[in-house]
């Protein structure tokens, strides 16, 4: 039986490989072309409009001709990443469908009319739920554009003409023709998201296609081979455009324009229910990957998923505000030195070599004067830098980044994309570095502060006690504003902290002293000063952008644990020399997650280890908090009430730690709660998604499977790996590394992961029909040793640090010396707390 059973995992293995190879993109990286290249198209053929389309969104900033192209782009701009879409479908084996998504067949249980309440997405205005099938779109339920509009201005494919490749322009046997469209594709009826014609949808795909069984048959739609009419395309706004804090909409599934902004974030979007399709029915959610998903709370989301580093690491889809003093403190304080690769990332000099935007790169010492963008601050090469790899990102140049990893799965040695390759091979990412210098420029001009006592109702909400607030003011001062004030006192010369002496290597030894300093009545005093003064918050980032040590923060370590940005790793380009110097922070403090009981870990350098401080600038608005919005309630509603009331809520868990939700297992054991399943559930890859090569002996290999390890076969002849608890750690099972990389302190020996792998699956496949989770969970937790000597990031305490001014920092016990080194702080009283709280909602 033993060996029968091992031959059945190897069985299983092998599928999966070949089923891998499947998905894997044919040709040799640095000398793949992208669709536009291929159809001979120049990137100045794709010039961003500038129709002011959008021009009540925002406030109704009065923008100029360069600026509403920057903000085009933004909310439009897809770069061919409509292809990678398409390809998610199989990499998810089917669970991720975006034609799905935009589509409000009644099989599906959500249209038009829940979607803001189902999955968070915006819906856009101008548009009706579908009525029924649409005959110009191949059946398909989508949104229509209401009568008493004019047209998409941007869907005119004389003025912006889309990529003539495959069948686009050809005749499909049927008595049409598959158009070419736009290059920015065809309204869906939600911000961020645009359609296009599919060039794969020939003849022979066009008789095979029936939309009906799209939606409601799974053995059509889980075919591999099954080519749809529409690939789906994704802007930078879909994960940006939210409800206005300052003039939300009365009803937020249907808003007008003047109710939506560019910058605020999705703090509303469901990825979970958006990542797997069925996520609204009992077989979508005993899918694992639901279950993996659903570790992402709302309006967060693991953007490392795809180009995946095995880390479980959901974070905050940020807020963007004051482009201006955000980078007068960056010009100041951080300066960071690029090499090789990295010094092919466009600078705004290249663009604007004159004036006060060129001064932050300085080629002589090839230092960047830069924001750090990311949760950990890897992006540090430039602001355009940032903002061109988002881009690569969703997808665009697909053609190249997909040779590089395996989507979603992992299990291949990753590779950097090269800068030098995008600009010789991807017109897409040509015309992309053409055109986010104006995108720069739209948020330097519209993205502003959205203050409380400037939306409807917000001044009943502001405190009007003068001296509680200046309480308020003075508690702010000892104890935030050292990390969330770009305004502060100058430093001692002694302290040594010039910006570029501290950057890399010697980053840590300077916050050290940093932060002593920050701890003296000396400072105490003279921040106290610049707070209290009438014009603190006018051109404050409230933030100082440092990053912050995972020893004095702990806070989850997988976000400052992401290896995407390491030398050698899929960003190595968009990461500065500078941080790939970074030291290591030390030893941090985690829990057993099967016992509670502390454990140290050392924690690696090259750039993990730290996060970056984010902006307080209209905080009252974006709550819950932490990176990955773990503290606090959620609410569908983005009035203010009910923003100012999740607010009230956060900030209190977040300044009475002891407020904030427990583990449901291990309840006081933890400093928090730990994200598990919660209910049963396997990874199934359907039989419509399993390699070629098997389908010949599929029904054989079924049978033998099934008689033999019936959990490893469903009775639909997919692969079953499971069952997988009620209550396990997601990120057990997540988090674990199964290769080597560079820089590990252990390596990872393969037979040793393959065998705990095989290990885990045997457990699992032969588990008695009526074994309770506690049971199966036992099963994990034999396996515990070694789970979590492979784990990439052993931390699965969600909700837990950032206790600054509560009792819970100066609790020595069970930490690391590094965390110990920071010393203790006074603790707030509750009369400091309420204080500090009414002064905040004055962001």
């Amino acid at each position: 039986m033993k060996f029968k059973a091992i031959a059945a995992i190897r069985a299983i293995a092998f599928t999966a490989t070949l089923l891998f190879q499947g998905c894997s993109d044919d040709g040799t990286p640095g000398r793949v072309l992208d669709e536009a290249a291929n159809a001979g198209r120049a990137a100045s053929t794709f010039k961003q409009s500038e129709d002011p389309y959008f021009h009540d969104m925002d406030g109704a900033v009065a923008l100029t001709p360069q600026e509403v192209a920057g903000r085009n782009m933004w909310l439009l701009w897809s770069g061919g990443n409509d292809r990678f879409w398409d390809r998610m479908t199989q990499y998810t084996y089917g669970g991720f469908d975006l034609l799905k998504v935009i589509s409000s067949h009644p099989s599906q249980g959500y249209s038009r009319t829940n979607r803001w309440t189902y999955l968070g997405l915006v819906n856009e205005p101008c548009f009706e739920n579908a009525p029924g099938p649409n005959p110009q779109r191949r059946g398909l339920w989508l949104d229509v554009r209401s009568k008493d509009c004019a047209p998409d201005p941007f869907e005119d494919e004389s003025k912006y003409p889309g990529v003539a490749v495959g069948s686009r322009g050809k005749p499909l046997g049927d008595g049409t023709t598959q158009p070419v469209g736009s290059f920015y594709g065809y309204a869906t009826g939600i911000l961020g998201l645009r359609l296009f014609p599919n060039p794969a949808f020939d003849e022979k795909a066009a008789k095979a296609w029936d939309a009906e069984r799209f939606y409601t048959d799974p053995s059509y739609y889980n075919r591999k081979d099954l080519v749809r009419p529409y690939r789906v395309g994704m802007s930078c706004g879909f994960c940006h455009v939210g409800p206005s804090p300052v003039n939300p909409p009365a009803d937020p599934a249907h808003p007008a324009f003047a109710n939506l902004s560019s910058s605020v974030g999705a703090q509303y979007m469901w990825v979970d229910r958006l990542f797997i399709h069925n996520a609204n029915k009992p077989e979508g959610q005993r899918n694992y990957m639901f279950q993996l998903a659903h570790t992402f709370r709302p309006g967060s989301m693991d953007t490392s998923l795809v180009s995946t580093d095995s880390i479980n690491n959901p974070r905050t889809m940020n807020a963007v505000y004051d482009f201006v003093s955000r980078l007068g403190i960056d010009k100041r304080l951080w300066h960071e030195k690029l090499a090789g690769g990295e010094l092919d990332n466009k600078q705004l000099n290249d663009f604007y070599p004159t004036g006060p935007l060129s001064e932050y790169w300085d080629k002589a010492s090839a230092t960047s004067r830069t924001p750090h963008v990311l949760k950990d601050g890897a992006d540090s090469v430039g602001l355009l830098g940032a903002l061109n790899r988002v881009y690569l990102n969703i997808g665009l140049f697909s053609e190249e980044w997909l040779l590089h990893f395996n989507p979603v799965v992992g299990g291949k040695e990753i590779t950097p994309i090269r800068i030098a390759d995008a600009q010789k091979n991807s017109p897409y990412w040509q015309a992309t570095e053409q055109g986010t210098p104006a995108t720069a420029l739209f948020f330097l001009k519209a993205a502003q502060p959205d203050h409380l006592k400037d939306a409807p109702g917000g001044a009943a909400f502001l405190s009007a006690d003068d001296a509680a607030l200046r309480h308020g003011k003075d508690v702010f001062a000892d104890t935030c504003a050292r990390c969330h004030s770009s305004k502060a006192p100058t430093p001692p010369a002694n302290l040594d902290l010039d910006a570029d002496r501290c950057a890399g290597a010697n980053y840590l030894a300077c916050f050290k002293r940093y932060w002593s300093w920050t701890q003296t009545d000396a400072y105490k005093q003279s921040m106290r000063a610049i707070v209290q003064a009438p014009d603190f918050l006018q051109g404050n980032y409230l933030s100082t952008e440092a990053r912050i040590p995972s020893t004095l923060l702990r806070t989850n370590i997988c976000s400052p644990l992401a290896t995407n940005a390491l030398a050698g790793n899929i960003w190595d380009n968009f990461s500065s020399h500078s941080y790939k110097a970074l030291p290591s922070v030390g030893t941090v403090t985690v829990s057993d997650p099967f016992t509670g009981q502390p454990v140290p870990y050392v924690m690696p350098a090259g750039g993990r280890g730290y996060t970056r401080v984010p902006s307080l600038i209209s905080v009252w608005s974006t709550a819950p908090l932490l990176l990955n919005n773990s503290v606090g309630p959620f609410d569908t509603d983005p009035s203010v009430a009910a923003r100012v009331r999740v607010f009230d809520a956060s900030i209190e868990q977040l300044l009475w730690p002891e407020k904030r939700e427990r583990d449901s297992l291990l309840g006081d054991k933890l400093p928090g709660t730990i994200d598990r399943t919660t209910q049963r559930s396997a990874v199934t890859i359907p039989i419509g998604f399993l390699p070629e090569q098997l389908q010949p002996t599929q029904a054989r290999l079924r049978q033998w499977l099934h008689g033999l390890l019936p959990g490893l076969v469903d009775e639909a002849g997919g692969l079953v790996l499971g069952p997988i608890p009620k209550g396990v750690p997601v990120a057990l099972i997540s988090n674990l590394k199964l290769r080597p990389e560079p820089g590990d302190a252990v390596l990872v020996n393969a037979k040793d992961a393959a065998d705990l792998v095989a290990r885990l699956k045997l457990d699992l496949a032969t588990a008695p029909a009526n074994a309770s989770d506690a049971d199966l969970i036992q099963r994990f937790a034999n396996l515990k040793a070694p789970m979590l000597e492979l784990s990439k990031c052993p931390d699965f305490v969600v909700n837990r640090g950032h206790y600054f001014g509560t009792a819970e920092f100066n609790k020595q016990q069970g930490l690391s010396a590094d965390e110990r080194s920071f010393g203790t702080e006074p603790e707030l009283s509750d009369d400091d707390k309420r204080a500090l709280i009414a002064f905040v909602k004055t962001f």
